[in-house]
């Protein structure tokens, strides 16, 4: 069962327990599925697993920075919600490396890409980007770019 096929699934559930939040929040990533998978190729196309976790990922960020500025503008209730839509959302996720596990990832793409370490401003940036490009390939989404980007920066200088 692909990821799309899931959520329709989990959807259809929500809808027999009458579970409002959860099917709020499926409705909506149902829709941004939609929508990439018209992006992609029209408005019959299917979007692969890759793709719908894509898709997720910016769900989420989306939630996280609302959540964020709920908070810092006193509305503890609406970031309490976008919160909850995060936890929904995230259980469609794999499950995230831990820090050693990405560590050893992106020691083995800086092998794979022949960086060398040092000085970062001496390394330069494309170096970094040839790392960036294997470590995500080698994470397939179960690292955020902004953890990938920081352990490269620390293992590069």
């Amino acid at each position: 069962m692909t990821l799309s096929e899931q959520i329709d699934h989990d959807l259809k559930e929500a809808m027999k327990a009458r579970d409002a939040a959860r099917l709020g929040t499926l409705r909506m990533v149902k829709s941004a599925l939609k929508y990439a998978a018209i992006e992609k190729s029209g408005a019959d196309a299917v979007i692969d697993d890759e793709t719908a976790m894509v898709v997720l990922r910016k769900q989420i960020k989306q939630r996280e920075d609302a959540a964020e500025g709920f908070d810092k503008g006193g509305r503890p209730e609406s970031a309490e919600k976008e919160r909850a839509e995060i936890t929904v959302l995230s259980a469609y996720l794999p499950a995230a490396l831990s820090a050693e596990e990405l560590s050893a990832l992106i020691k083995e793409a800086i092998a794979e890409v022949g960086a060398s370490l040092g000085d970062l401003a001496v390394v330069g940036k494309a170096q970094m980007g040839a790392v960036m490009k294997a470590a995500q390939a080698k994470a397939s989404g179960r690292a955020d770019g902004k953890s990938l980007s920081a352990e490269i920066q620390k293992l590069l200088s």
